[in-house]
């Protein structure tokens, strides 16, 4: 229900897999790794997590919401913390998330956060703690941002398949405990190579309210 008076523009997302949910009989959008959605509109947003991480975020007032679904590129500088280049990456995803919600109607103060994903299923990757690294990056950030987390279910050894409800903020979360192919694992791998080797991000300018 979208609230009177509020400005709403239509839905700002970086993915083009729309299609209906027969089982829930709603719109719907599905994130691959990269990529985030924003609607202030009744559509369901879904995504499947391996190692990578994705952000719910909802304003509880106007019910405007998005997901997003990264993952933190290798730093070879064996650096900690924030300050790192790949903290940088894991902020622009974080401010890209935020900075559309905003240009839809949400108010930066009453963002919720839902957070889920972090799983240790990339094979190969144990040593580097990928999926540990991912779930501490996004926890920090919000606790540094002043964006409270209502709900989270990170870590762990299986796949998670997430569906979110921005409308009403519901999140369904289903553990992938039997994997009959290796799509979950080929993406991540792939979204992870191309991570690394992408030029390193600038900043992002978040949008101000009047």
């Amino acid at each position: 229900m979208k609230v009177p008076g509020m400005k709403y523009e239509q839905d700002v997302h970086f993915s083009p897999n729309s299609y209906y949910d027969r089982h829930f009989d709603c719109e719907a959008v599905k994130i691959l790794p990269g990529e985030y959605y924003v609607t202030a509109s009744n559509k369901l947003i879904v995504t499947v997590l391996g190692s990578c991480v994705a952000v719910c975020l909802r304003d509880r007032y106007s019910g405007a919401g998005g997901m997003n679904h990264f993952l933190l590129p290798n730093d070879e500088s064996n650096q900690t913390g924030l300050l790192t280049e790949s903290a940088r990456y894991g902020s622009y995803a974080m401010e890209l998330l935020i900075n559309h919600l905003l240009k839809i109607g949400a108010n930066r103060n009453r963002l919720e956060a839902k957070i889920f994903g972090g799983g240790n299923v990339l094979r190969g990757l144990t040593v580097n703690n990928v999926g540990e690294r991912n779930a501490e990056f996004v926890l920090d950030y919000l606790h540094n941002e002043g964006i409270p987390i209502i709900a989270q279910d990170l870590l762990g050894s299986y796949p998670r398949k997430v569906y979110f409800f921005p409308n009403s903020g519901k999140v369904m979360i289903k553990k992938i405990k039997s994997i009959h192919n290796t799509t979950i694992m080929d993406r991540e791998s792939e979204y992870r190579m191309r991570v690394k080797y992408t030029p390193k991000s600038g900043d992002v300018e978040l949008f101000s309210e009047n």
